[in-house]
């Protein structure tokens, strides 16, 4: 039987929760730092649950930007792979949605506290 059931729609902030918990659970990364602000239209990345991803739908395809503060002593290249992997698993696997980029952006790195 393959009867239509109706539409199922992922909202934007959904994809973002999605990059934005798979992003943190990436061993290295620190936090996320808020993004830039784009436009009046951009609410994505800003302050909020999700500060520190956007998320563009293009063509049915999902881009997404991640602001990353990264721990000390990693390797940024090797830590972005990561998280662009993870990242486009994790939208493809509980979405379905075919990923078209993650752009990785290392805000900063975490200093080691003192007396450490």
């Amino acid at each position: 039987m393959n009867e239509k059931l109706g539409t199922v729609r992922i909202a934007p902030r959904v994809l973002a929760t999605i990059a934005r918990l798979t992003t943190l659970s990436v061993p290295g990364v620190s936090r996320l730092s808020p993004a830039p602000v784009r436009g009046v239209g951009s609410l994505w990345g800003g302050l909020g649950p999700n500060a520190g991803v956007r998320v563009d739908v293009v063509e049915d395809a999902v881009v997404i930007d991640v602001y990353v503060v990264a721990q000390p002593d990693v390797s940024l290249s090797a830590l972005g792979r990561e998280i662009q992997a993870r990242v486009t698993r994790a939208v493809h696997d509980m979405v379905g949605m075919p990923v078209r980029a993650v752009n990785v952006y290392f805000r900063d790195i975490e200093r080691a506290s003192i007396g450490s």
